[in-house]
């Protein structure tokens, strides 16, 4: 089956360029394009992709307020966010909208196609020097000696589980959580996706938002303190 795709850009020649790639690919197809918010949430809506390209500043509606109405209308579409510069100011309000990652709009070819099949296959889709500087961004507004109180689903996790969210913020692989743990990279991926469902996250990335915004890790805090 073809993974299915949007593609939401006010930019007519991105849109074009953005579908002249994915055409080529045989297990991709874009099955619609958007120049603006509004247009992209009834797009969307209609064509239920499994992968939506949103760019950040559009007319109307701008990508942010799009994808905070299609994940309260239940969309399950994966929404990487289109930016032009990799310190965007609004990466941060998108991962926490929703987005299951990010990409540079001049991203190589074979960089974009890589990052839709990445996530089709629900994986995060964020850098770790982003992922970095996204955390710093969330941190700088948080009062470091404030004490955070911890929602009542993180009970539902295991220890084991527990630790697991706390690699994944900490930007590990399935694999480097596997050797840590001394298990089977499927082992980890059960494990990972225990913690998604008992947190009701969408993805990786939404469980990165979590831990710290929540206080299951915090930044500048070494690994083991």
């Amino acid at each position: 089956m073809s993974i299915t795709t949007v593609i939401v850009d006010d930019q007519h020649l991105v849109r074009a360029g953005f579908a002249m790639i994915l055409a080529e690919e045989p297990d991709i197809e874009v099955v619609g394009e958007a120049a603006d918010g509004l247009a992209a949430v009834e797009v969307v809506q209609r064509e239920a992709p499994d992968i939506v390209l949103m760019d950040v500043r559009m007319p109307h509606l701008d990508g942010i307020e799009a994808l905070r109405r299609l994940v309260a209308a239940g969309s399950r579409s994966r929404v990487i966010v289109l930016t032009t510069f990799d310190a965007d100011e609004y990466v941060f309000a998108a991962l926490r909208a929703g987005a299951s990652g990010f990409l540079l709009k001049d991203t190589p070819p074979d960089a974009l196609v890589a990052a839709v099949r990445t996530v089709a296959a629900g994986e995060a889709l964020l850098d770790p020097g982003v992922t970095r500087r996204v955390v710093a961004a969330f941190v700088d507004g948080v009062d470091p000696g404030a004490e955070v109180a911890p929602p009542p689903e993180l009970a539902r996790l295991t220890e084991r589980e527990r630790e697991v969210l706390v690699q994944l913020a900490r930007g590990r692989t399935n694999a480097e959580i596997a050797a840590s743990f001394v298990v089977s990279e499927t082992t980890v991926k059960t494990h990972v996706g225990r913690v998604l469902a008992k947190l009701q996250l969408r993805d990786r990335v939404q469980a990165v938002v979590y831990a710290y915004e929540h206080g299951v890790v915090r930044a500048g805090v070494p690994e083991g303190s």
